[in-house]
């Protein structure tokens, strides 16, 4: 049976969520050695952007540029996301939603549709499902109130794959995408081997990408690719995340910066992140960061900026503002934002 605890703390999640949805109701049946947990956040923006890019509820590696400055504000809640995992003995399921899939209008409802971010099976040191790459290191993603944060200098994929743990190693076999490319002959997948050092002062983890791309001219092309990122703790609370790629990563670094294969040939790129989270006091804190990246092909250059201050007025409520700017310096445009966020963890 489960401990009273973890049945009062199933309870109280559920009312939460049914607080959303009028006449919902929730079963639960699960044995001696299983677990129901549900999770995720309930998270509302309300953002400016003033600037010769075109505005967007959150930046990615590209944008449109504007003939003329513009300016916009919008509220929205889409990033809001649950999950729910399951737990019987060695086996874990888990899976994750959140409103970021589009749909609806700002004229009546606002609609949006349910996304699918994460489904995967864990048994013991084997993952099977879709989630976050093998090449991606997660604890080096900065506290943000734009989503995500500079992710021109970001790994960011989340796919299907196969993983295996052994220790400080994992070593996955994932889902192939030949982006710019021929993807109707993509049969061999990705394969991405990555190791883990961690101690009392962080972790820092070193990735290897390799695949075989196929072009629109009827030709493979194989690419490799590298990165190292991380979370050191420095003084107190504090912490410094960064993260450096190189190489032909592609799709995986720089959210829509660059495509795999420009024409018959491989896009190299070069990219970096660095953020430093300061906690004044226990509860209020600020992230300065800074990311970049350049390709050789297609002769991108995008960069962003942002600083920001979170307090939590509860441990489970958190608010902030942040003011950054994104360029596509390329280009030769960009934006200037500011974003109030307020989130409250389920």
């Amino acid at each position: 049976m489960l401990t009273s605890t973890i049945k009062k703390l199933t309870l109280a999640t559920s009312l939460g969520l049914m607080a959303s949805s009028a006449m919902a109701g929730y079963d639960f049946n699960v044995g001696d050695d299983g677990k129901l947990s549900f999770g995720g956040y309930l998270k509302v923006d309300a953002r400016y952007v003033n600037g010769d890019v075109a505005y967007r509820d959150f930046w990615i590696g590209t944008g449109t540029p504007l003939e003329e400055s513009a300016s916009q504000f919008r509220i929205f809640a889409n990033e809001s996301r649950f999950n729910t995992k399951y737990v019987h003995g060695d086996v874990m399921g888990f899976i994750e939603m959140d409103f970021l899939g589009g749909g609806g209008n700002q004229v009546v409802s606002n609609s949006a549709h349910p996304r699918l971010r994460h489904a995967f099976i864990k048994y013991k040191d084997l993952t099977v499902g879709q989630t976050w790459t093998t090449f991606m290191n997660t604890s080096a993603i900065p506290e943000t109130a734009d989503f995500a944060g500079a992710t021109v200098g970001l790994a960011f994929v989340r796919q299907g794959q196969i993983r295996y743990d052994m220790g400080g190693f994992q070593v996955s076999i994932e889902n192939p995408e030949s982006d710019g490319g021929d993807t109707a002959n993509d049969d061999l997948p990705d394969v991405v081997a990555r190791y883990n050092f961690k101690g009392d002062w962080g972790n820092v983890s070193i990735s290897a990408l390799g695949r075989r791309l196929n072009t629109l001219g009827g030709n493979s092309e194989t690419a490799f690719g590298g990165s190292i990122a991380g979370r050191i703790n420095t003084f107190g609370k504090d912490d410094l995340r960064f993260q450096f790629h190189q190489g032909e990563v592609g799709r995986y670094v720089g959210l829509g910066v660059t495509k795999d294969l420009i024409g018959e040939e491989v896009e190299t790129s070069t990219s970096y992140l660095a953020a430093y989270r300061h906690y004044w006091t226990d509860t209020l804190r600020s992230t300065f960061l800074y990311g970049r990246i350049e390709t050789d092909k297609s002769d991108a250059d995008r960069s962003q900026w942002s600083v920001n201050l979170f307090q939590n007025l509860t441990p489970a409520l958190a608010v902030g503002i942040e003011v950054g700017n994104f360029a596509l310096d390329d280009q030769k445009v960009d934006s200037n934002y500011a974003q109030f966020s307020m989130r409250y963890a389920l």
